[in-house]
């Protein structure tokens, strides 16, 4: 993980998780292509994150300190900038600034809708079928308040499918709007409904806890684990035991007997997790997205990955065909649509979180919830060794050279270092002086070792990375010895450049003799005007003279 990134942790919700609940593991949130254009800085200052669109072109992003950003394509107005721009430079939305987001959703239009802590529902973007709940077909280039049917609700939750939209209300109500060509807003028929309506039916008098949207069709889930779902059925992404579509919810028998504590939606499948850790798919399996070995569609829930250990987390997104779960002991499978490939059976990776799964093999490689980032005093492995590199309180062993001191740590040297190895294995004890005495090498080059050995990275100017060149060959530290051989090649100048064919020449460099070499060729009437070249001495010169000869550098 690159230094200061994010990372985002996890806690367990009462109920259900809905997207914004946090994932166990850390992730980095560069693995997005757009976050790796923000600088250290703006990565530090993230506090909530989603990677969105047809071709995961877009994003928002949420600070520690309520502001709002977004980033990317801007198709259809869905940035909320008040303009159809792209932008390869983060921007900031006013509008929602100070607002704390408990939840984000967005369709394939793309359209967004935003919660915010204090119960507001904010929409925008594409509006083709009123997805933004606002009463009209015109494209939303600025967020602005949903309130229509909302008086006095506090919005928790918010769904998008591919152009309807969901809301739950803090009290447990259910609210759909937008397109309906399939019944996917729950009203009984297949109008579009321009504003939000609550969705009434079985769920009246329920306490609704989690929403889900399929590209067409909706889910829900209610407090004593029932699970009901309405829209579009051609793949029996309903679960109902059949295929056709329901204008109204309709409870999902097949899960009868059973708590379901998650439930998500896929572009036409759905994944239920029960509270015992069981997970339960159903719908479309044209790329292996229900993990059951087949690409057969299923119109009723059938139990996946049976043999493996307790599940805790369950992941998919309206816009992919890809699955993913996490086991009790961090394990994450991966199935479904893989980068153009169809795994037909939870495939184990070596990921720690879901998340990653989106990242690197969903297509379009979204984010399939709004991700949250913690900030907190846990540093990796590799950051606390970096972090106790020359660090006096935790150090059992100095280096002195040149009259200054390097505190280091034996096991370290010992772990990252043969020579260390074979010098504390035959020389040292516990009795000895635990200060060493470096005479052969400078204090620069030599503290820029021990760091390399803390953090596999060397900062040194070309000129001093001759002398690192030449402990990394005494050494035998061979990838060091590349490592300085690039800093040597990037810092190569006209009037370095021969004391750098020297130094190559003289630590058996071979590739960076070449280079440099061909430089000075390149260059040869600069360079034989520089002190470097006529301080060299004179079998050298007469070496480099033939050589350069040999090459018809002196030919007119």
């Amino acid at each position: 993980m690159a230094e200061g990134a994010p990372v985002l942790k996890s806690d367990s919700f009462k109920g259900v998780p809905d997207q914004t609940s946090f994932a166990v593991a850390m992730v980095d949130v560069s693995k997005w292509p757009l976050f790796a254009l923000l600088s250290a800085e703006e990565l530090a200052m993230l506090r909530q994150a989603c990677v969105f669109g047809t071709s995961a072109n877009e994003a928002i992003y949420i600070t520690h300190g309520n502001e709002v950003f977004v980033i990317g394509v801007n198709c259809s107005g869905c940035l909320g900038t008040g303009d159809s721009l792209s932008t390869i430079v983060p921007k900031k939305l006013d509008f929602l600034r100070g607002k704390k987001v408990i939840s984000l959703s967005y369709g394939s239009g793309p359209h967004v809708l935003l919660a915010t802590e204090d119960g507001q529902m904010f929409a925008w973007g594409h509006n083709g079928y009123s997805q933004l709940g606002n009463g009209s077909t015109n494209q939303g280039l600025c967020p602005v308040l949903v309130t229509a049917n909302l008086q006095n609700k506090k919005v928790k939750e918010v769904a998008c499918g591919s152009h309807h939209s969901m809301a739950l209300t803090q009290d447990g109500e259910v609210f759909a709007w937008g397109y309906n060509n399939c019944g996917q807003i729950g009203s009984g028929s297949t109008a579009n409904q321009p504003y939000p309506r609550k969705v009434t039916g079985c769920l009246q008098g329920k306490n609704a806890v989690g929403i889900t949207c399929g590209q067409t069709s909706s889910m829900t889930l209610v407090d004593n684990g029932e699970v009901y779902g309405w829209g579009y059925n051609g793949n029996g992404q309903l679960g109902v035991g059949n295929n056709g579509n329901q204008l109204t919810p309709c409870r999902l028998t097949g899960l009868q007997g059973m708590c379901i504590q998650q439930i998500v939606s896929g572009y036409s499948h759905c994944l239920a997790l029960t509270d015992e850790g069981l997970l339960y798919a159903w719908g479309a399996n044209t790329y292996g997205q229900l993990g059951t070995g087949n690409k057969t569609n299923q119109l009723s829930p059938v139990q996946i990955m049976s043999d493996k250990e307790r599940i805790v987390e369950v992941a998919a997104c309206h816009s992919t065909h890809t699955s993913a779960a996490k086991t009790q002991s961090g394990q994450v499978y991966m199935w479904g649509q893989c980068r153009g490939q169809s795994i037909v059976l939870p495939l184990l990776t070596h990921f720690t979180n879901t998340d990653d799964v989106f990242a690197c093999f969903a297509t379009p490689s979204v984010m399939w919830r709004l991700m949250s980032m913690e900030h907190d005093d846990f540093l990796t492995v590799a950051e606390a060794l970096r972090k106790e590199f020359d660090s006096p309180e935790t150090a059992d062993l100095k280096f002195s050279v040149d009259g200054k001191c390097i505190h280091v740590h034996k096991a370290v040297l010992k772990i990252r270092c043969e020579h260390f190895r074979s010098m504390f294995r035959s020389q040292w004890t516990e009795d000895q002086q635990e200060v060493i005495e470096i005479g052969q090498f400078s204090y620069p080059v030599y503290r820029s070792f021990l760091q390399f050995l803390y953090t596999d990275t060397v900062d040194l100017p070309p000129e001093d990375a001759i002398g690192l060149l030449d402990l990394a060959t005494s050494y035998c530290e061979n990838r060091l010895k590349r490592l300085c051989q690039q800093i040597i090649k990037r810092g190569i100048t006209v009037e370095n450049a021969f004391t750098l064919l020297s130094a190559a020449i003289r630590y058996d460099a071979e590739d960076l003799e070449e280079f440099c070499f061909r430089f000075c060729v390149n260059h040869l009437t600069q360079v034989t005007q520089t002190g470097a070249f006529w301080q060299v001495d004179g079998a050298m010169l007469k070496e480099f003279i033939s050589r350069a000869s040999r090459c018809g550098a002196f030919k007119n």
